[in-house]
C-alpha cells in the first residue's frame, strides 16, 4: 500500500492519537451536561483487562426502549470508545449520538438492540486497538483486548441481560483504530462475531493487515461494512485492502463499502452514517 503523504500523515496522527490526552479532560470538564437518555448507563461492575492494564475500565451500556417491558431477546452491537458515544459531557469532541439514533430507529421499526461498549483506556487507547505494533506509535496488545470482549465481557453480558448471543445476533464496530480493531476481531474470530462495521479504518498503522487478510479471508461468512470519508486521506489503503479481502476468498456479496464526499474523521461523520450501517448488518 503506498504511504500517505507527511502532511496527511500528520493530521491523521492528531486524529488518531489526539483522544489519549481526552480522558483527563473529560474528567474534569463539568461544563458539559449530560445528553445520555435514560436507557443508557454504566455497568456497576468493574472490569480490568490484565494484559494490558490493572486500571479498572468502564463500560457503557444501552438497552432498547422496551427492554423492561418486556420478555424479548435481543441482537447485541458491541462497539469501542464508550465515553464518546452517548454523552456530550464525556466525549471528546462530541458524541456518536448511538442511543438517540437507535431510539429512533425503534420507534420507526420496533427492532431493539443491545449496546455493549467499553472505555477506552486513554494514553492506552493505541495498546488496545492495535494488534500489531507500529514503529513509532507502539501499540500491539489488540488482541487481548479482543479476547476480553469475546472471554469476558460478553459472556457476563449474556448471563446478566437478555441477549440473542449468537454470532449472526452480534456485531463489532468501531471507528479509526477502533475500525482496524473491529476488522481484525471479526475475521479472527467469527465464531462469536457475525457482523462488522468497518469505520474509518486505520489500515496504515501496520502491513500485517495484508498477510493477515490474506490468512483469515477465507472460508468467512462474516458481514461487514466499510465506511470512509473522502476527505480522510485513506482511501488508497481502504479500496486495497477491501479489494484484497475479496481476491483472497471472502465473499463479495457479504461485503459493502461507501466512501462518502465531504465526509471527515470525526464523530459527526459516523454519526451521520451510522444507522445506515444497522440497516445493512442486520437486514432492516
Amino acid at each position: 500500500m503506498k504511504v500517505l503523504s507527511n502532511l496527511t500523515l500528520t493530521v491523521l496522527f492528531f486524529l488518531f492519537f489526539a483522544c489519549k490526552s481526552a480522558t483527563k479532560k473529560e474528567k474534569i470538564s463539568t461544563t458539559k451536561p449530560s445528553t445520555k437518555t435514560a436507557n443508557v448507563m454504566v455497568l456497576d461492575t468493574s472490569f480490568v483487562i490484565e494484559k494490558i492494564s490493572a486500571k479498572p475500565k468502564k463500560v457503557w451500556l444501552y438497552l432498547p426502549p422496551d427492554y423492561e417491558a418486556s420478555t424479548k431477546n435481543y441482537p447485541v452491537i458491541n462497539m469501542h470508545d464508550g465515553q464518546n458515544l452517548f454523552d456530550d459531557a464525556t466525549s471528546f469532541i462530541g458524541e456518536w449520538g448511538v442511543d438517540e439514533l437507535l431510539n429512533k430507529l425503534y420507534k420507526k421499526t420496533k427492532k431493539g438492540f443491545i449496546v455493549v461498549a467499553p472505555e477506552n483506556g486513554g494514553e492506552l487507547r493505541t495498546e488496545e486497538y492495535t494488534p500489531w505494533t507500529h514503529e513509532k506509535h507502539g501499540g500491539g496488545k489488540g488482541d487481548a483486548y479482543i479476547q476480553f470482549i469475546k472471554n469476558d465481557l460478553k459472556p457476563f453480558i449474556d448471563k446478566n441481560y437478555r441477549t440473542k448471543s449468537g454470532p449472526q445476533h452480534t456485531a463489532l464496530i468501531g471507528s479509526s483504530l477502533g475500525g482496524l480493531i473491529s476488522y481484525y476481531g471479526g475475521l479472527k474470530y467469527p465464531e462469536t462475531f457475525g457482523k462488522l462495521g468497518v469505520l474509518s479504518p486505520s489500515f496504515w498503522f501496520s502491513k500485517e493487515v495484508i498477510p493477515f487478510t490474506e490468512t483469515y479471508a477465507k472460508n468467512n461468512t462474516l458481514k461487514m461494512y466499510f465506511l470512509l470519508g473522502e476527505k480522510e486521506g485513506m482511501t488508497k489503503e481502504f479500496n486495497a485492502t477491501i479489494n484484497l479481502l475479496i481476491s483472497s476468498g471472502f465473499p463479495k456479496e457479504n461485503v459493502t463499502s461507501k466512501i462518502v464526499p465531504n465526509g471527515e474523521h470525526n464523530e459527526t461523520f459516523w454519526k451521520s452514517e451510522f444507522l445506515e450501517v444497522i440497516k445493512f448488518l442486520y437486514d432492516i
